[in-house]
């Protein structure tokens, strides 16, 4: 599906204003970048890619060339929904957690049948082909002169990436008597969008395997006769972290996210999901699952293109990552996995409306985007009255902040990721943790690893600390304003990094273990290059790691409070800024100047030592340009859940 771009596992970017601006200033919108339109006609803002220049234009796009886009409602009261879902999720407001059912939300806010009506027969009358629609959206289909006399623009042809595109000649337009009821168009631009998981996971239809020796716990198996690094001798990394040692370290204490649900979203599914989840739970000390404790919902088809598109396979690994990390830290919480029959935009923004729409979770871990410089701001539109519906409904979505650090290495410019970089959502970032002897707490750096091989003669690290690897995402967004709840705690070094007179959004917002070489122990069933499919367990990392793991600790906390969701959670993360409820990660946590690392084994062909290992020093702390010091930060947010973080959500009557 091309009306929308497609994502790989982590992000989403805009690159102007959004059409439903006056409920969400306060939470900071993108600033317009579009001609206004004509009179009679409602522009439909931030529809004409930002890529879409005069430089790259190459004319008219054919008449008959086809287009299919989603018109996507704005119900009855785009700023009522807004002003409703800040005073719901902020504290300080007299309606904090007076939250609202589906059932009401769609009363109160969602389209009108007559809404629906209208839209239609209007798409209708300029030639184009409805094809379905439903509560959120219209889908058409026709060719671009029928979406030229819609929508008010011609489409021309722009060199992008080396490619060519179609996308508005101008910022589209609707009627001005639907102005209130279109919230925007996407799908007029046919540039892809892929989303990408926020990890590097091997895929299950290849084996993957560890080489050790390993730590146990961090530091407790050291060679001596590697040489030294940083004044000392560095230990080997540990197999993987578990469930126990994450509860520990993030005071979990004997909350176990009873009677809270979360969900997760993905593209595709795992067909042995189950069964590895419930090996790797045996196997690793974590509670069983209980009957229906794990469930899915998924699409009554997949795309027929994106599997080759998306690495479909790959997204296997995604989803074992995500549902054994959330239930290694609250084992009793119910988790429901929603999958996307593609991991185009479109089709993950039907697995979140199918969450919202039912209710089906308190909780939603997103591990999944792309970068702000490829978003467009229609699709964000569309994603954030999304997160507003959810936010009315009392349910909290978490994204991973990316795995590059600030983009530079991988896309050439800084920039965050998204959806991650929306107010209305809780970024999470990356650290490398050190989990001692007994679960007890070491330390924790941003993660940002750097890479250096062990030499031909075994006694140096070549190129020390050696080249970045990845680090977690974080950065400032050149789209959205500094949301309210950011006030007073990102300083304006951060918020107006970019030049701009007023502070704009800086992510992440909380952060939690992501480092691969201090990560999290998995099992999946894989294809192994002897012929064989069977399951096995290996380290991963990334802030598709990060995001579940702070997903499981917001429903122990939830749990504390008695149950009652916690919603939208950046305004309270944000209130408690500053006090023991958080570890303040910085780069260097054993002393200024004092670096830190460990040694890490890996096998040549990715399985076993028949094409012999490799041994390399891994150095924490670099995390590209972005860096984590004292007080928010752009690579851990306000920190990572310390041991009162759970406990501080009891209400103080109960203390």
């Amino acid at each position: 599906m091309r009306t929308s771009r497609s994502r790989a596992r982590a992000g989403l970017s805009l690159t102007a204003a959004l059409p439903l601006v006056a409920g969400a200033l306060t939470l900071g919108v993108p600033a317009a970048h579009a001609d206004s339109g004509p009179h009679d006609r409602h522009a439909l803002v931030g529809t004409k890619p930002q890529w879409a220049t005069d430089q790259a234009d190459r004319g008219t796009t054919a008449a008959s060339n086809n287009v299919t886009a989603r018109v996507y409602l704005a119900g009855q009261d785009a700023k009522g929904l807004a002003d409703y879902a800040r005073s719901v999720s902020d504290p300080k407001s007299a309606s904090y957690g007076k939250y609202l059912t589906p059932k009401q939300v769609k009363e109160r806010f969602g389209t009108t049948k007559a809404q629906i009506a209208q839209v239609t027969a209007w798409l209708k009358s300029s030639g184009l082909e409805v094809t379905g629609s439903n509560d959120h959206y219209v889908t058409v289909t026709g060719d671009a002169a029928a979406a030229k006399k819609a929508f008010g623009t011609e489409l021309h042809n722009y060199d992008k990436d080396g490619k060519t595109y179609h996308a508005p000649a101008k910022t589209a337009s609707v009627p001005a008597n639907l102005g209130n009821a279109v919230l925007t168009v996407v799908g007029l631009n046919n540039a892809p969008r892929l989303a990408h998981r926020n990890d590097t996971l091997p895929g299950p239809g290849a084996g993957f395997r560890n080489a050790g020796p390993f730590s146990t716990y961090y530091g407790s198996k050291v060679n001596t006769d590697l040489p030294s690094a940083y004044g000392g001798k560095a230990p080997y990394a540990i197999k993987g972290y578990t469930g126990k040692q994450l509860r520990a370290v993030y005071g979990a204490k004997n909350y176990t996210g009873k009677n809270v649900t979360i969900a997760i979203t993905d593209a595709f599914a795992s067909p042995t999901i189950a069964k590895d989840a419930a090996e790797y739970a045996k196997r690793n000390g974590d509670k069983a699952y209980r009957k229906g404790q794990l469930s899915q919902v998924l699409p009554s088809d997949w795309s027929h293109t994106a599997p080759n598109e998306c690495d479909a396979s790959g997204w296997y690994g995604e989803e074992t990552l995500d549902v054994e990390a959330a239930h290694a830290v609250a084992p009793d919480a119910d988790i429901v996995y929603v999958g996307g029959k593609s991991c185009m935009d479109d089709d993950l923004i039907d697995s979140l409306h199918k969450v919202v729409d039912n209710r089906l979770a308190d909780i939603v871990s997103n591990s999944w985007g792309d970068v702000e410089a490829n978003e467009s701001p229609d699709v964000a539109a569309a994603y954030d009255q999304l997160f507003q519906q959810g936010a009315v409904e009392g349910i909290g979505f978490y994204f991973s902040s990316g795995d590059d650090g600030d983009n530079v290495a991988k896309h050439g410019a800084k920039t965050v990721d998204s959806p991650a970089n929306s107010p209305w959502v809780t970024t999470v970032g990356g650290t490398s943790l050190a989990v001692g002897k007994g679960n007890t707490y070491l330390w924790e750096t941003g993660w940002g690893t750097h890479k250096a091989p062990l030499s031909k003669d075994s006694q140096n690290w070549d190129s020390f600390p050696g080249t970045f690897t990845g680090g977690a995402g974080g950065g400032t967004s050149t789209i959205y304003d500094q949301p309210f709840y950011q006030r007073n705690v990102v300083p304006d070094a951060l918020s107006k990094i970019n030049g701009t007179a007023k502070p704009m959004r800086v992510v992440p917002d909380i952060a939690a273990v992501a480092d691969s070489t201090t990560g999290f122990l998995v099992g999946q069933t894989q294809t192994f290059s002897d012929g064989t499919v069977k399951y096995d367990e290996y380290r991963i990392g990334g802030t598709s790691l990060a995001a579940p793991v702070i997903a499981g600790v917001q429903a122990l906390a939830q749990q504390a409070r008695g149950g009652a969701p916690i919603g939208f959670a950046n305004p309270g993360i944000y209130d408690r800024f500053g006090t023991s409820a958080y570890h303040d990660v910085t780069d260097h946590p054993l002393g200024q100047g004092q670096g830190i690392a460990n040694v890490r084994v890996d096998f040549v062909n990715g399985v076993d030592a028949k094409g012999g290992t490799v041994t390399s020093l891994r150095s924490f702390g670099g995390d590209s340009s972005l860096s984590a010091g004292v007080g928010y930060d752009n690579v851990t947010g306000v920190g990572t859940p310390a041991d009162n973080y759970v406990t501080s959500y009891i209400p103080r009557s109960r203390h």
